[in-house]
């Protein structure tokens, strides 16, 4: 009993400071001056992927009548409308590739867009946030392993060892679960500790430039800058909440099907060996910010999705290479509505996807 609570103790002291290794370098940022966010984009981003980017772009329009609600669900541009940055221009292309103004239709082309998917490169580029292909997935799900297997050690394995013991052994010493109860809770801890934060992609870095952003626009309350600060729990304008809370789940259903697809043509591609195509055709987008200022959830962003904060937004897994209009674009997770094939958005030379929080 004594050598295999020492194993124990030795296997969750090493599986814990490997786990806290491979989370520091995966979140591991560059040196240098503390980087800024630049717009309120940006933050949208950080809050919660590509989809509370472009939820603040629609409350913007919808707000000030450039969008106007033709029916439950469907939007319509009134004519003259200008986008004044380019995730407004990116839901207006949606809008003109879906003929019949479903708002989740137009969401989710939004969300593709090379423009948007370009934002999350920019960020990964300075430190902000962790790009696609990490190895946070991996981490988590060490993490999570860690912990449910020290659970299983804790309770039901050692609880029997130590009945045994007392049963051959009516000695007065140390029963079995008292030598290994402190390591296997301490593996628990650091198990789901560090699942949770390998759960969000963002730094360090950037949660110290989301909080100062939002402290810079701390009394203004319109709608879009609430949005894209605090995703849609940052909306209180219950006419937008109607209209875009159930664009989330639409886009949900959308990014599902899309991956569905996407799997579909990987494999018919896999069997043809004399095919030639880019990885860009068939990679879901993978970008998605973790959530409200690094904490938990997006990956993807979460009903909030691919991560999540309040902000439904999200993005599929974190693998895979190639989306974006143009080099140094990315496309992506994770937890939340989730992004589309990559075949919504052009090649490019150093993007990135991957598939699906």
């Amino acid at each position: 009993m004594n050598l295999l609570a020492v194993a124990i103790w030795i296997a969750v002291f090493l599986s814990s400071v490997l786990l806290m290794v491979r989370l520091r370098g995966a979140r591991s940022a560059p040196a240098g001056p503390p980087p800024v966010l630049h717009d309120l984009s940006e933050a949208a981003f950080l809050v919660g992927g590509p989809g509370t980017v472009v939820d603040a772009a629609l409350v913007s329009m919808l707000g000030d009548g450039r969008l106007v609600a033709g029916g439950p669900g469907i939007v319509q541009v009134r004519p003259g409308a200008r986008a004044v940055d380019p995730a407004e221009r990116a839901v207006l292309q949606a809008h003109r590739a879906a003929p019949s103004g479903w708002l989740y239709q137009v969401r989710y082309g939004a969300m593709c867009d090379p423009a948007v998917q370009e934002i999350g490169g920019a960020l990964a580029d300075r430190g902000l946030i962790t790009p696609p292909g990490s190895g946070l997935r991996r981490v988590r799900r060490h993490g999570l392993i860690q912990a449910v297997v020290c659970a299983l050690l804790l309770f039901p394995v050692s609880l029997v060892l130590t009945v045994v013991a007392l049963a051959l052994d009516s000695g007065s010493g140390v029963p079995f679960i008292g030598k290994v109860a402190v390591v296997l809770v301490g593996g628990i801890v650091v198990g789901l500790v560090c699942a949770a934060r390998a759960k969000s992609r963002v730094t360090k870095a950037g949660a110290r430039a989301l909080r100062a952003i939002r402290s810079a626009h701390l009394n203004d309350r319109t709608p879009h800058v609430q949005t894209a600060l605090f995703g849609l729990r940052g909306l209180r304008d219950p006419y937008l909440r109607q209209q875009l809370v159930p664009a989330v789940r639409g886009t949900r259903l959308a990014a599902a099907q899309s991956h569905t697809r996407s799997t579909r043509s990987t494999r018919s591609h896999s069997t043809d060996s004399s095919s030639q195509w880019s990885g860009a055709e068939v990679l879901p987008i993978v970008w998605c910010a973790g959530s409200d200022g690094g904490g938990g959830g997006s990956s993807c962003g979460s009903g909030s999705g691919c991560g999540s904060s309040g902000g439904g937004s999200g993005c599929g897994g974190s693998s895979g290479s190639g989306c974006g209009g143009s080099s140094g674009s990315s496309c992506g997770s994770s937890s939340s509505s989730s992004c589309g094939s990559s075949s919504s958005c052009g090649s490019s030379s150093s993007s990135s996807c991957g598939s699906s929080s």
